[in-house]
């Protein structure tokens, strides 16, 4: 019997629109969400994508997420707050982005600043959507601890994405996404419930040593990308993520993958900016620089990996067989 499944898109998304319903969210929350995690899937992101959906769904039965929170929202100048409530992100970071829009219509600039949140899934995801709308933008987001400081054994920092986009004519948007581990620790947990090692140089164990066991890697660090210099931008990243917003640091945060406990509380913040009002030939200036690159044999932009295989992508999903299962145990739940 095949570990795997496929099933029409469509019908991928009906069973977690349905499995979501069925831990009382509500259907604009759950609509966010589960777009959000198909979109990780067609782009070849499947750490990210409706794996992370049991997680949240246990989270919800045991309060740790309030399945029931509709994100408040605050508009001060050019700055967009948004209370996330202990909810998911990607209805808070839906109502941002629009109100941030329109700030940006008025004032050329706007920072969407997320507070009380959760993961926010492929950081990307929101910089693109503001690209599509002619925005040059920026996102961060802090998550629960992962990264010791430089020299130090114990994880303070969040493996902390950041992500920026940049609008190009006739083109997919220049797209650059990272985390600032040298993998998403989301590969260590798949890593984990495959029961497979993890390549050396992703993480070390509690004492610092070296590890390719993902569960010696889970109790210990992930090393950074570009070692001291990537431990500098987590720090930087916490204090612009959850500094800012008043939320929690990601030593304070709680796992995103255990049902128990408080909830995480991270914060994510966003910058858009309308380039037109910097320059009125950005686009064209931009495009002399990414021209000269791809001119090189070999040079691919940031990005440009991602929108291939999600051309490839058809109506169909192959999804392990286990995830199905579940889904389809959550969505049972809320029709007894």
């Amino acid at each position: 019997m095949s570990d795997n499944v496929v099933l029409e898109l469509a019908k991928v998304r009906a069973l977690a629109l349905g499995a979501m319903r069925g831990r009382d969210f509500g259907y604009a929350e759950a609509e966010a969400t589960v777009e959000a995690l198909l979109d990780a899937e067609r782009d070849g992101l499947p750490s990210h994508g409706l794996s992370r959906l049991p997680f949240y769904l246990d989270q919800a039965v045991s309060g740790k997420v309030d399945a029931r929170a509709v994100p408040r929202l605050e508009v001060d100048g050019a700055v967009v707050r948004v209370d996330a409530g202990y909810g998911l992100a990607f209805p808070a970071v839906a109502q941002g982005l629009e109100a941030g829009y329109k700030c940006v219509e008025k004032l050329g600039l706007a920072a969407v600043a997320i507070s009380h949140s959760h993961h926010f899934g492929v950081a990307g995801a929101s910089v693109e959507a503001a690209a599509r709308r002619g925005c040059l933008a920026l996102a961060f987001s802090n998550a629960p601890s992962a990264i010791a400081p430089w020299g130090g054994k114990r994880p303070l920092f969040g493996t902390n994405p950041i992500a920026f986009a940049c609008p190009r004519r006739d083109h997919n948007p220049l797209l650059i996404d990272l985390s600032l581990s040298k993998v998403a620790r989301g590969k260590v947990m798949l890593a984990k419930k495959r029961g497979e090692p993890i390549p050396e140089g992703w993480a070390l164990d509690s004492e610092g040593r070296p590890t390719t066991d993902p569960d010696a890697a889970i109790a210990g660090t992930m090393v950074p990308t570009g070692d001291a210099k990537g431990a500098a931008l987590a720090l930087m990243v916490e204090l612009l993520s959850a500094g800012l917003t008043g939320s929690n640091y990601g030593f304070q945060a709680s796992s995103f993958f255990e049902a128990e406990g408080t909830p995480p509380g991270i914060g994510q913040l966003i910058l858009l900016f309308d380039p037109t009002r910097f320059s009125d030939g950005f686009i064209d200036h931009a495009e002399t620089l990414l021209s000269a690159m791809t001119e090189q044999p070999g040079v691919r932009l940031p990005g440009d990996r991602r929108y291939a295989l999600r051309r490839e992508v058809g109506e169909h999903l192959t999804l392990p067989a286990a995830l199905v299962s579940d889904l389809e145990a959550h969505q049972a739940a809320g029709k007894k």
